[in-house]
């Protein structure tokens, strides 16, 4: 829970699970240099997947030369219902409310 909570607590790292977590497929890595309307580098994009893969939130695999992240999300509700919808509707409600 404590690594969950962590990961998401940084605003990048949510909006790129959010956008894995709404997603019926896999992402790659180079899918998310623009995140909220700002440039991510690639080293900084590469330790937020490192840490969201630490915590349990996304599975990756090289596929060829990419990394492909697909969010570990039916197993996270298993072990703590109701988390993920919760810190994503609080992320989506704090960015209308930020507007």
């Amino acid at each position: 829970m404590e690594g969950i909570l962590h990961a998401l607590s940084d605003p990048t790292r949510v909006e790129i699970f959010s956008k894995i977590a709404d997603s019926n497929c896999s992402a790659n890595c180079a899918a998310f240099l623009t995140v909220a309307g700002r440039a991510v580098p690639k080293s900084t994009l590469s330790q937020h997947f490192k840490v969201l893969r630490e915590a349990g939130l996304v599975h990756s695999e090289r596929v060829g030369v990419e990394m492909q992240n697909a969010s570990r999300c039916s197993e996270i509700e298993t072990r703590f219902p109701g988390l993920l919808p919760a810190i994503v509707n609080a992320l989506k409600a704090q960015s209308v409310s930020a507007r």
